[in-house]
């Protein structure tokens, strides 16, 4: 998958509903990474451990329930070395118990189109029932690498520690080390689930998603993601045209407070597209030149839009830079004497 895009370049039994291990922890630092920006919880805040996040088997780094992390640490503890204590206590902490954190998780995938997943729990050790597709993880680790992308501050990590040096952390995803651009995500294994592995990468503006779900082994895995990686960087390329907030024009105001305003673009204007094809691109910009005041900073004036061999492929919408009022008859009768004067000299 392309990150920017969300587009599919290769698949394989993609919504087949499969246990994702681990790779369930990218939706549980999706909502880690939204509490931080909606204010919720902040870096710096120490998370107690309770007696359950204690008792996790599995991957951890064995919390006690008399110690506290801050956030910060959960963090790293959770995408380095796939701790699942940390993820128990940061859920605690976020929603009060793990049963309304698995309810956030589990609205958060309906919001985010993921019709394949169902989350019994927010670490995802085998619990039955617990389900996802190869699919609905690249949405969601698409939605947290897009729009939250500081976490690739944890997910790149490839050696740390905590408590002071006692606890050593190593990634438990190797294509953090042997892959040239990778950026995360997040693997997941368990002996039912199998070897699991959501990796992301950046290459010359592409960023791209592989998933892997059952491998056989844990460098099979590795070795398949990789190839689905090479795949996209050798056939694809991500080409930009304009950036949000670029002038397009300057268009003409009919009764406004200012004559004349901004055209700009409302977003990036840019393309996925196949190696080799970016010259037959080709661009129509429609722009309605006839406009009167009130104008709305943000309302729409046209649009612009790029095709390739006569088919749309990208098409991103022309607004107005700033707000213009309409001239009230006052301003209209000091325009109509400011222009008398400027006649008289």
């Amino acid at each position: 998958m392309d990150q920017k895009t969300g587009k599919i370049l290769y698949e394989y039994n993609a919504h087949e509903q499969l246990r994702p291990a681990s790779v369930t922890k990218v939706m549980t630092l999706l909502l880690i990474m939204e509490a931080l920006d909606n204010g919720t919880i902040n870096l710096d805040d120490n998370v107690p451990c309770s007696e359950k996040a204690s008792s996790m088997g599995g991957s951890q780094i064995w919390l006690d329930t008399t110690e506290t992390l801050t956030v910060n640490e959960m963090l790293k503890a959770i995408c380095v070395v796939s701790a699942n204590d940390c993820c128990m206590a940061m859920a605690e902490y976020i929603a009060g118990s793990e049963e309304l954190f698995v309810e956030q998780m589990n609205k958060r995938a309906k919001e985010l189109g993921m019709n394949d997943t169902c989350f019994k729990n927010c670490h995802g050790i085998d619990e039955d029932g617990h389900l996802t597709s190869s699919y609905d993880i690249a949405l969601m680790s698409r939605e947290l690498i897009t729009k939250h992308p500081k976490i690739t501050e944890y997910t790149t990590i490839w050696m740390d520690t905590l408590r002071d040096g006692k606890s050593e952390l190593v990634n438990t995803n190797k294509l953090i080390r042997n892959y040239e651009g990778a950026t995360g995500l997040k693997t997941g294994s368990t002996s039912t689930a199998l070897f699991n592995l959501s990796a992301t990468a950046t290459r010359d503006n592409l960023s791209l998603i592989a998933v892997i779900m059952r491998g056989e082994t844990s460098a099979l895995r590795f070795s398949e993601a990789q190839k689905l990686l090479d795949y996209g960087f050798s056939n694809y390329e991500y080409i930009d045209f304009a950036k949000k907030g670029d002038i397009i024009n300057t268009i003409n105001v009919d009764k406004g407070v200012f004559a004349c305003t901004d055209a700009i673009l409302e977003s990036d204007a840019g393309t996925l597209i196949e190696k080799g094809k970016s010259k037959s691109i080709t661009s129509n910009t429609i722009l309605n030149n006839n406009i009167s005041a009130p104008i709305i900073a943000g309302q729409k004036l046209g649009e612009i839009s790029y095709s390739l061999d006569g088919e749309v492929i990208s098409t991103v919408n022309i607004v107005a830079k700033e707000d213009v009022k309409k001239l009230s008859i006052g301003n209209m009768c000091a325009r109509a004497i400011e222009n008398w004067f400027k006649l008289l000299r």
